[in-house]
């Protein structure tokens, strides 16, 4: 290897280095605080003389969770599905129907408005009534999360698509640059972070809607174990599906986080 080789060779390991550390940071200190806060809770629930019906220790949901992983795990999978299906769907239809009604001026005049009206209606209001609709299979879960989600997602994709400035849009035109590539390589590129902003409010409300729709009837997934349990004060069981769903939380978040970081490489650090 020849010394100009060797001399470029040397930034890029150290920051190859720099990303370990930072991303070891990253995961070692909240597993840090988490630790200590489990371990405090370990201690002190015993010596408050709490009994485990009200609040259990940790030891004995997470005892609970190793013990009964394979019920769990099956309706974790129930709740994710849900919950990754009606975040996709609002996904699909809230970032075109953003662009669109940006680009047609009359259309936002029409449409907008009555958007924001079936927005202010509570969704979990009405969630008993698409159990009487559709009954207690999959897709009343799945329409409440699209609902949850869509709106985030609309209102994050207009601002993004308004965010550009005209006179970007005149030069592009003025070089000969179709409307296909004004889209993609303009358009697009600078509403992404904006339109990530909405995706992550909507990946936390995936979750909130889906749980709330088996509340109110399902007889699968986690929403329903935490029923089950609740039904008989089960705390070591709601605890492990409060864990669970975390776990299906926290995992979701990390995907969207990938996506920007893959969708939107300029912005990378380092």
């Amino acid at each position: 290897m020849s010394d100009g080789a060797a001399t470029s060779a040397l930034p890029a390991a150290a920051t190859g280095r720099s990303r370990l550390r930072d991303w070891g940071s990253a995961l070692a200190w909240p597993l840090a605080s988490f630790a200590v806060l489990l371990a405090a809770w370990e201690w002190l629930v015993p010596l408050a003389r709490i009994p485990e019906y009200i609040l259990p220790v940790p030891s004995a949901f997470f005892e609970r969770l190793w013990t009964d992983r394979a019920e769990i795990f099956q309706h974790t999978l129930v709740t994710a599905n849900e919950v990754v299906l009606g975040f996709l769907m609002a996904a699909a239809i809230s970032i075109p129907l953003g662009y669109v009604i940006v680009s047609v001026r009359l259309l936002e005049k029409a449409i907008y408005p009555v958007i924001v009206f079936f927005q202010l209606v509570p969704k979990i209001a009405i969630a008993p009534l698409f159990v009487v609709w559709f009954g207690f299979g999959l897709f009343p879960k799945v329409l409440l999360t699209f609902l949850l989600c869509f709106f985030p997602t609309l209102v994050a994709s207009m601002t993004g698509f308004r965010a550009l400035d005209e006179r970007v849009l005149y030069l592009t035109r003025s070089m000969g640059a179709s409307a296909w590539q004004t889209f993609r390589y303009v358009r697009v590129p600078a509403a992404l972070g904006y339109i990530f902003s909405g995706l992550k409010v909507s990946a936390v409300f995936a979750a909130t809607g889906a749980i709330v729709g088996e509340f109110v009837g399902a007889n699968a997934g986690l929403g329903y174990l935490l029923l089950r349990g609740t039904s008989f004060l089960d705390m070591p069981l709601i605890f492990a599906c409060l864990v669970a769903l975390s776990v299906v939380g926290i995992l979701f978040s990390y995907v969207v986080d990938g996506l920007e970081v893959l969708l939107m490489p300029w912005q990378r650090k380092g």
